[in-house]
């Protein structure tokens, strides 16, 4: 099996203790994972595994997916079948994703293509965090998580 990851200094920004996730911004956005056993303000590591990571040509919507970034994709490269690493640039940071061949046709993945990385939040677990001494950026002005029913969406 391929192992490929990706690792991202961040610095935990908030607790959701009631739905126990954690808020973790990275520079380019925010990662919601299950809670980090750490203060506010603290500087973790994350490595994402490239198989957790999926990819969407346009913005994903009514997806339980949390972690959603906009990326262009830089570099594509066909491993041992059916296997390929797609790197998406971020803005400051860079994620691959693992996906087929196949998928990389079928959805026509090209460097300079404009598209959707999306991670698990239940991807990210505790064992993959760990305290790390390098600098992370400063966390951002704390906001409030959306919760409820999107006004957009009809009632069932």
């Amino acid at each position: 099996m391929i192992r490929l990851s990706s690792r991202f200094h961040a610095r935990v920004t908030r607790h959701d203790t009631p739905v126990g996730l954690s808020n973790l911004f990275f520079g380019d956005g925010e990662f919601r994972v299950p809670i980090v056993p750490e203060p506010i303000g603290t500087g973790v590591t994350l490595e994402i595994d490239a198989r957790d990571v999926s990819v969407a040509l346009s913005r994903p919507m009514d997806v339980s997916i949390t972690n959603r970034f906009p990326g262009t994709i830089v570099e594509i490269e066909h491993l041992e079948a059916p296997y390929a690493r797609v790197t998406f640039d971020l803005g400051s940071n860079r994620l691959h994703a693992l996906v087929t061949w196949e998928s990389v046709e079928r959805l026509a993945l090209e460097p300079g293509l404009r598209a959707w990385a999306m991670i698990k939040s239940v991807a990210i677990s505790a064992s993959t965090i760990a305290e790390d001494p390098v600098d992370s950026p400063p966390p951002p002005a704390p906001r409030a998580w959306p919760r409820g029913r999107s006004p957009d969406r009809p009632k069932r």
